[in-house]
C-alpha cells in the first residue's frame, strides 16, 4: 500500500517547464493527453516526440529510442493513468537498464483524459514500489518544485534508468495541443537527429 502520498503537490506545468529548460540536449517522449500538453505549453522543440492514441506506449517508446541512442538522455513524460496501462514496459526496462532512459510520471492519482476518476496511485497502489520490483533501483517520488534540479542532473549524467514519480495537483490547466500529425512529428524527429525521412 501506498502510504506516502504527500499533502503538498507541484504544479504540473511550472515543474515541467522547469525540469525541460534543464535538460535542453534530452530527447523527449510524451504521454498521451495531459502530459503532451505540458510539455508542449513548456516550448515546442523538435527533439519532442508527442504520442497521440497510444495509450499506455510511451514508455516502451522510450526503452526503444535509449536503445538506440546511447549517447544521448532520453526522458519519457508521461501521466499515472498512461504508465498503469502500459506497467510491463516497466518490466523490460528493468531487465534492459539502458542508463539515458528516465521515466517522469505526473502522478494526480486521477485519469484525466476520462473525466478525472481516481487512479489506482490514489487507491493504495504504490507505483514507486512496483518500479523498484521490476528492477529499476533509482524509483523515488517527489512533491516539489524544488525536486527539478536533482532530477534533472540524473538525467543529463546518464549513470542509471531513472524512475520519478512526480506528485502533481488535480487540475486541468487549459489544453496546449501539439501538433497531430504522427508523419510530421515523426519526419521532425527522425531530422532532428540527422536522418532523412523515409
Amino acid at each position: 500500500m501506498n502510504t506516502k502520498t504527500p499533502a503538498q503537490r507541484a504544479d504540473r506545468r511550472e515543474f515541467v517547464a522547469k525540469l525541460i529548460a534543464a535538460i535542453p540536449d534530452a530527447l523527449i517522449v510524451t504521454g498521451l493527453g495531459s502530459a503532451s500538453y505540458d510539455v508542449f505549453a513548456s516550448g515546442d522543440r523538435e527533439r519532442n516526440y508527442y504520442l497521440w492514441g497510444a495509450m499506455g506506449g510511451a514508455a516502451s517508446l522510450g526503452l526503444g529510442l535509449a536503445l538506440a541512442q546511447r549517447d544521448k538522455s532520453v526522458v519519457v513524460i508521461t501521466g499515472d493513468g498512461e504508465q498503469l496501462m502500459g506497467i510491463g514496459s516497466l518490466g523490460t526496462i528493468g531487465v534492459k537498464q539502458p542508463k539515458n532512459l528516465s521515466i517522469v510520471m505526473l502522478d494526480n492519482g486521477h485519469f484525466g483524459e476520462t473525466g478525472m476518476q481516481r487512479s489506482h496511485s490514489s487507491l493504495g497502489a504504490d507505483l514507486v514500489a512496483v518500479a523498484r520490483g521490476f528492477g529499476i533501483a533509482d524509483a523515488f517520488s517527489v512533491s516539489s518544485i524544488d525536486a527539478c534540479e536533482d532530477l534533472a542532473e540524473r538525467i543529463n549524467a546518464r549513470r542509471q534508468t531513472t524512475f520519478a514519480q512526480v506528485f502533481i495537483d488535480a487540475n486541468e490547466p487549459p489544453r496546449a495541443l501539439p501538433p497531430r500529425d504522427g508523419s510530421y512529428i515523426k519526419n521532425r524527429f527522425r531530422a532532428a537527429l540527422g536522418f532523412t525521412p523515409f
